[in-house]
Order: C-alpha cells, then sequence, then structure tokens
C-alpha cells in the first residue's frame, strides 16, 4: 500500500519490496541505503563549509568533511521546477520541458521582446523517475518536504509523501503553514515550525523502515517566506557581515535546518544505518540575490543563468567507501545524480536514457573524470526582483530567452532576443566580469557550433516569434 502522510499518520514496513529486493539484488552484498538531502534556494556559499563565516551549519560541515565537496558543482537549472524534473528524470530540461515555475511570460509583456516558449508545470508520466528504478531494485522510497512536480509524488514511484505536493513554497513555515489557497498539508504532530515538523515525520519513517530505502529530504527552507525561528535571532542580530550575506532572519532558517539535518544522521546512526547510507546533499538552484543573500564571489542569484544561479553546495559522503575530507574543482551537475544511483545499485538498464554520467568511480576510486560541455536553455523570460540591485544582464529580469554552454575552463551565454553573446574564462574570472567574446573569437565560435548541435540533438525549442506587445523602453 502507497503511503500519503497527508492523509496517514502511521507507518508501516513492506514485506513486499524487501522480498522483490532479495530477488534483484546479488546474493551476499548488502545495498547501501541512499538519502538525497535537496535543499530549497541555499546558495553556494551560505554553508560554512563553503567559507560562510555568518551562517552557522556545524552537522552539515561535519557531514561535508567526512566526504568528497565538489567546488564547482551545478544545479540543472537556476530555480526550483526545472531543477528538481532534472533531477528524478534524469533528463536536460530540453527533454521534459519544464523551464521555470508556473507561466514563462513573466514581467511586464511591453518590455519581452519575444513569445517565449510556453512552460510544462507537471513531470510527464512517461519519464521513468530515480523513485521508480530504485523503487524496483527493492528499495523503499519516501519523499519528504518540497516535491514541486506534480499534486502526488506517490505517483511517480515513492511509497511515502510527507508534505510533497505541486507547492512551490508554505504560505507559513508557522502552523498552520499557510492558508487554505496556500497551505501545506502535514497531519498533526509536536513541531509548530514547518521544518522541524517534516524532520519529526521524517525520523517515523526511519524507525519503521525495514531493508534497504531510499530518502529524498528536501525540505521547503530556505525558500522564501522568511520567517524566522525566534529562539535564533539574538545569535545573528549584531553578528558582522560577511561578503554581504547579514540577514538574521534568513540565518535563523539555515542553522534550525542545519539542526534538523543533525537530527537526521543522529538517527541513521541510533538504527545503524549510517556507516551503510550512500548521502548526496545539494541545492536546487542559487541563493536568493539581494536582501536574503549573497554569494561573493559569484556573480547575481537565483533565476539567472550566471554563476551564482546555478553554481551550488554539492557533496557525496559513503562511510569507509568515499575518502573523506576532500575537496575537488571537477565540474559535475544535478543530472549525474541518477546514473551514479544506477551505478551504485548495478543497474545500467538506462545507461543510455540519462543526460548525465556515473561519478562513482571518482567518488570511490579516484578516478579521473573526462572532460564534458554542460548546456542550460530557457526559452522564456524571469522577472528581476530588485531594478536597483542586481548583477543580471539587465535590471527588468533575471532571465532572458538564451542558452548556455560551460566545457573547461570556458562559459557562454547566447540571448535569442538580440544573439548577444557573452564568454567568460572562469578559472580567471569566476564573477564573470570580463567578457571575452571579442577577443577569443576561435573560442566563441566553437562553444556556439557546440551549443547548436546540442539544440538539434535535443530537440530543444527557440523561441523567435516577435512579441506585438514589445516596446523597448528609451534610454
Amino acid at each position: 500500500m502507497k503511503k500519503n502522510l497527508n492523509i496517514l499518520s502511521i507507518l508501516f514496513p513492506i514485506p513486499l519490496l524487501v522480498s522483490l529486493f532479495s530477488c534483484t539484488t546479488d546474493k551476499g552484498l548488502n545495498p547501501p541505503n541512499i538519502v538525497l538531502i535537496n535543499i530549497d534556494d541555499m546558495g553556494w556559499n551560505d554553508v560554512s563549509f563553503m567559507g560562510s563565516e555568518y551562517y552557522n551549519t556545524p552537522h552539515i560541515d561535519a557531514l561535508a568533511s567526512q566526504g568528497l565537496v565538489f567546488t564547482q558543482g551545478y544545479a540543472a537549472a537556476s530555480n526550483c521546477a526545472p531543477s528538481r524534473a532534472s533531477i528524478h528524470s534524469g533528463k536536460w530540461t530540453t527533454r521534459h520541458q519544464i523551464y521555470t515555475v508556473e507561466n514563462s511570460d513573466r514581467g511586464k509583456a511591453s518590455d519581452r521582446k519575444l513569445i517565449p516558449i510556453n512552460n510544462t508545470t507537471v513531470l510527464d508520466k512517461k519519464f521513468t523517475t530515480l523513485s521508480q528504478k530504485l523503487k524496483q531494485k527493492g528499495y523503499n522510497t519516501c519523499h519528504s518536504g518540497k516535491w514541486h512536480l506534480s499534486n502526488d509524488p506517490l505517483e511517480y514511484g515513492f511509497d511515502v509523501n510527507i508534505a510533497g505536493g505541486l507547492h512551490g513554497a508554505p504560505g507559513s513555515y508557522y502552523l498552520p503553514f499557510g492558508n487554505k489557497k496556500n497551505q501545506i498539508k502535514i497531519e498533526n504532530g509536536k513541531s509548530e515550525y514547518l521544518t522541524d515538523r517534516i524532520m519529526e515525520k521524517t525520523l517515523l519513517f526511519l524507525d519503521e523502515v525495514n531493508g534497504p530505502f531510499f530518502l529524498n529530504y528536501s525540505p521547503y527552507a530556505v525558500h522564501t517566506p522568511i520567517h524566522p525561528v525566534d529562539s535564533l535571532l539574538y545569535k545573528y542580530k549584531n553578528k558582522p557581515p560577511y561578503k554581504g550575506q547579514k540577514n538574521p532572519r534568513y540565518a535563523t532558517m539555515i542553522e534550525n535546518l542545519d539542526r534538523n539535518i543533525g537530527l537526521l544522521i543522529d538517527k541513521l546512526k541510533a538504527q545503524k544505518l549510517f556507516e551503510n547510507t550512500f548521502i548526496i546533499f545539494t541545492s536546487d538552484n542559487g541563493g536568493y540575490y539581494g536582501k536574503i543573500t549573497m554569494q561573493k564571489p559569484l556573480r547575481a542569484g537565483k533565476g539567472s543563468y550566471y554563476e551564482g544561479g546555478v553554481r551550488v553546495p554539492f557533496f557525496f559522503m559513503w562511510k569507509n567507501k568515499i575518502s573523506p575530507g576532500k575537496n575537488t574543482q571537477t565540474p559535475i551537475t544535478h543530472l549525474d545524480i541518477f546514473p551514479t544511483l544506477m551505478n551504485l545499485t548495478g543497474d545500467d538498464s538506462m545507461k543510455n536514457d540519462l543526460d548525465g554520467h556515473s561519478i562513482l568511480p571518482l567518488l570511490t576510486q579516484n578516478q579521473v573524470v573526462e572532460e564534458r560541455p554542460f548546456f542550460w536553455h530557457f526559452p522564456i523570460y524571469l522577472q528581476g526582483y530588485n531594478i536597483k540591485d542586481n548583477e543580471n544582464r539587465d535590471s527588468l529580469f533575471r532571465t532572458r530567452p538564451g542558452s548556455l554552454i560551460r566545457k573547461g575552463d570556458w562559459k557562454l551565454h547566447y540571448y535569442f532576443e538580440d544573439h548577444g553573446i557573452e564568454l567568460y574564462n572562469l578559472k580567471n574570472d569566476i564573477g564573470e566580469k570580463n567578457n571575452l567574446a571579442e577577443s577569443h573569437v576561435d573560442k566563441k565560435l566553437e562553444l556556439i557550433n557546440e551549443l547548436k548541435s546540442w539544440w538539434k540533438k535535443t530537440d530543444a525549442p527557440i523561441p523567435s516569434a516577435i512579441n506585438p506587445l514589445y516596446s523597448p523602453r528609451s534610454n
């Protein structure tokens, strides 16, 4: 029986799945449990293990110190839904066609030169999801927190759903967690703060689970609304800012989230599950630029395709299997999660259907990952937050229709409205300040050609129709 914790409060083992597992794995092997921690809107250095001296994340830091940290880890998209769709489908956005949240024509019509490509808001069930594949391998599957890809994650391979639906954000982090129109539904519990309540239910799952499990822990935190944990505010009210990080309210949300991750790790240890649990930690996109947080020296933030919008905290941890205490500059992407977990469980049935690459040989054997290009496609508009304080290409939009490629140290932005091109060498210019498109023509042409080949390969929709309501502003 599937279990949706929005309705049921009693958790119980699933013997059928355990039996199935014993039939689909090699004798003598003890498969690892899998925990995917996907934080909402946590920026690249919104954690102290990535260098922040403002935020307090001792439990996350301790976990990172036991694994391999990727300082050049990338989200599949710069905002929530498309990033999550790529993680769970293993596909580029051009394939699942979820490019943004809700409608694709955000911002004023008079400022949009092109008619954007229509956005998809629900992940098509034709795609085989990560949870479905793991369930086939005998894993008990639990989704906990934000889903954002449909009304019900139980229809995508999860046995248990804790508070997941089409919601992109809670109406409130405090009871009753919103109003009738925008309310996160989660049955009664002891905790009155949403992040705490979700972990409370997650720990119940771990108490009752029997056999290998996949936990997709995806808290709504630290997405807006910024509702502080009042008991922690005193720590930050007089704390000196760090590279633009100075929001005490947001800092309490991060610290509370860190505490809950500590509870999760404590539970794994108490149940003697920790040493055989493969843990992934990441964020769905960059941090919310401006009054909430900053990602210096990265440029811009959530919704932008500069580094601050797509580079995220990212590490893997597996006790005694992944060497602890190391950082690597090897670039990876969310698209690598699905194939890595398939490699981990010995399933190569989708080897040719996924757009990422397994990095398990790098994690466990320190093998070098062959250089490969990364792509992003956003044929949509996403309005800016603050005209007077932003680091976007222009102040009106975080994103205008375009595409990107990163290959090696080079990153090229291509914009459909004006065929504008920006070229950066990230090794020398991590802040994307010096556009080299005119001085490195050969590299520009090389990357444009590779980008165009990728468009063709993935049937990328290119917006070209002129918006009749467009009225360019005069300077």
